[in-house]
């Protein structure tokens, strides 16, 4: 059997599955029926992942990354995890398509959803003015008018830094007071690149190939009333997909998947690694990190984890528990 499974892809499951590969290990991927490769699947060009100059389109970076992990030896399974057993020295895992895989180790990378808005023309506009990701996509609207909805810190972030690309950006958040933190609702107030628009919703987005505008409810009267903007920057949250493993590993209370840090050799202070509460679990990308949420943040975590269970395995080998843990 495999020494390490990997559950999701994107840049954190298909990075761990390289390393892992690369230290000699056979890893199994099971990298999702409809959602292998992560978010990126959904995007346009990549313009901020290292080593590609002249951009990347999302699809086209998944793709030779998954094959990068296979070249080394990595087996990757378009199938979606349905059960998992954590506890105990032989990790397993079922799939929806009847198949088990075990392992000593394993490795979570199943990312982050973000939270829509419910509008069948949020699919169809996806990439296309739709996004959910203003560090990625922000230069493409560069002297246009823009919105984003929202009225917690990420939304106040995503439209400050907006403000460095677009002529005006707009915020539409459904209440009459912001949810953000004082110092960021003050600074998103102050800004003068920054116009509210508040107790209103984006009840249907317009354009055919790319957004043109939108339709704004009143959320108190229910009048309608249309706007013309670029592009849409939905900032509403995310949601960890965590659900899988609620009750094998410790989750924080918005979901998302704990890690705890092991002291460093030789050094003060903690080293923080990819493991979670259940020992020979670790954890990367986007289903960890509430902060960044960028391709290559998760893509080195998805390193770190390869690398932590590479290490688990080397002393699980050492105090002869990987044979039993393979039997």
């Amino acid at each position: 059997m495999p020494e390490v499974i990997i559950i999701g892809s994107g840049p954190a499951g298909y990075t761990a599955a390289i390393y892992a590969a690369r230290a000699g290990y056979t890893p199994v991927v099971i990298a999702g029926s409809v959602t292998a490769g992560g978010a990126l699947i959904n995007t346009t060009e990549v313009e901020n992942f290292p080593g590609f100059p002249e951009g990347v389109l999302g699809p086209d970076l998944m793709e030779r990354m998954a094959a990068q992990a296979t070249k080394f030896g990595a087996q990757v399974e378009f199938d979606d995890a349905t059960e998992v057993e954590l506890a105990g020295p032989v990790k397993r895992v079922r799939t929806g398509n009847g198949l088990e895989f075990t392992a000593p180790a394993l490795v979570i990378a199943t990312g982050s959803a973000a939270k829509g808005l419910g509008l069948a023309a949020e699919q169809r506009l996806g990439g296309r003015g739709v996004s959910y990701c203003a560090t990625c996509d922000g230069f493409f609207f560069r002297g246009k008018d823009i919105m984003v909805v929202g009225g917690g810190d990420s939304a106040m972030e995503e439209a400050i830094f907006l403000t460095k690309f677009a002529s005006k950006v707009t915020v539409v958040h459904r209440r009459s007071e912001l949810r953000a933190s004082r110092i960021m609702a003050e600074r998103a107030l102050a800004h003068p690149g920054i116009e509210f628009v508040f107790n209103a919703v984006i009840s249907d987005i317009h354009g055919d190939t790319a957004v043109t505008g939108v339709t704004l409810t009143d959320t108190v009267t229910g009048q309608t009333s249309h706007r013309e903007t670029a592009a849409v920057f939905v900032a509403i949250g995310h949601t960890p997909r965590s659900t899988l493993f609620a009750d094998q590993v410790e989750l924080d209370p918005a979901g998302y998947i704990v890690v705890h840090g092991n002291p460093a050799p030789g050094a003060e202070g903690t080293a923080y690694t990819t493991a979670t509460s259940q020992p020979g679990v670790f954890a990367c990308g986007d289903v960890v990190d509430h902060i960044y949420r960028q391709a290559i943040t998760a893509a080195a975590s998805g390193a770190r984890a390869a690398i932590d269970a590479h290490n688990y395995l080397t002393e699980l080998a050492a105090g002869g528990g990987l044979a039993a843990a393979t039997v």
